[in-house]
């Protein structure tokens, strides 16, 4: 967004996995930015590397894994030449994580006021009065009822809902300027998923945070987004506003993602939905070309060759052979 500051500036990002197979490749040359107060969703299927990418932000990656960026700053910090001192003293400080499913993520040996207190005091070095009162002021915020009750409870005792509220708290006891959410509501039923995002949303707008929005219903990405980045087999294949890549989606695969949603008004009530035939390439071994290109009505020889990023003047970005007239770049 023009104006405001840059919190997250990510330039070709790779991740490689040594496993008994070969080395896998989940993320390949990723770039993003999130200014202050903007919310960029990560979308694709499962696999193609929206979590792999976010742990790989946060310095969360499994022992095998090898991370490489050319740009990876958190406000002009560059955090791949951070140590892992500093990278701890920022984890849940000034940058924060809500994870998938809560009831893995919470310790299930410690309380919930434990567990909000925790880094807290690691990181403000807080007293235990002043972590329980943040804590039921956090809890509170995030609409949660009785809150100073709640702080003497263990996960197990709070239901899915209540779960990934504490865990919205725990993201923002440090009141941190970059927060990254994989798949928030994806645990929890609709009604209760509408709640969580528009929490998200309202907290977001009063507290200027940047966030990662992590998901693969463009439903949500719909209401919640500013910017979107489409993945596909580890790669960014298109991003921009949320608006033009809902209204004019360039790369093939955003197409057969977008044709495959109904449209009120427009699907009839049990007719067929756009499917996107084949499956998504191995990511074991080296990688030539557009990884979509088995899968797409539009591939062509050139499809196996280097692939050219094309861009518009509303900031839309596509990887493909196609360009902006629909023809062959």
């Amino acid at each position: 967004m023009a104006g405001r500051q840059t919190v997250l500036e990510v330039q070709g990002l790779d991740v490689d996995i040594r496993t008994p197979q070969g080395v896998v490749h989940p993320v390949r040359d990723v770039s993003f930015q999130v200014a202050r107060g903007e919310t960029l969703c990560l979308v694709g299927e499962s696999g193609c590397g929206k979590s792999i990418t976010s742990l790989a932000i946060m310095g969360l990656l499994p022992g095998r894994a090898t991370r490489r960026t050319r740009t990876l700053q958190l406000l002009g910090e560059d955090l791949s030449r951070a140590g892992k001192k500093r990278i701890n003293d920022l984890r849940g400080d000034r940058m924060a994580m809500i994870f998938q499913e809560p009831m893995t993520a919470l310790n299930p040996a410690y309380t919930i006021g434990e567990q909000l207190a925790e880094h807290y005091r690691y990181h403000r070095g807080a007293s235990s009065g002043q972590a329980r009162d943040r804590a039921v002021a956090l809890l509170e915020k995030v609409g949660i009822a009785s809150a100073g009750k709640r702080l003497g409870q263990y996960p197990h005792q709070l239901s899915g809902g209540l779960r990934q509220r504490v865990m919205i708290a725990m993201a923002l006891m440090c009141g941190p300027q970059l927060l990254i959410a994989d798949e928030p509501s994806t645990a929890l039923d609709v009604t209760i998923q509408a709640q969580i995002l528009r929490l998200l949303a309202d907290l977001q707008a009063e507290l200027g945070i940047a966030m990662v929005l992590i998901t693969h219903d463009l439903g949500v990405v719909a209401r919640i987004a500013d910017r979107v980045a489409v993945m596909y087999a580890g790669e960014v294949v298109e991003e921009g506003p949320v608006q033009e890549i809902f209204a004019t989606p360039r790369h093939p695969y955003t197409r057969g993602l977008m044709s495959c949603i109904p449209v009120p008004g427009r699907t009839p009530p049990g007719g067929k939905l756009g499917t996107i035939p084949g499956v998504v390439p191995s990511l074991i071994g080296p990688l030539e070309g557009c990884s979509f290109r088995d899968r797409c009505a539009l591939a062509q020889p050139a499809c196996r060759l280097a692939i050219p990023i094309h861009g518009s003047d509303s900031g839309q970005q596509w990887r493909c052979i196609v360009g902006a007239q629909g023809t062959p770049a």
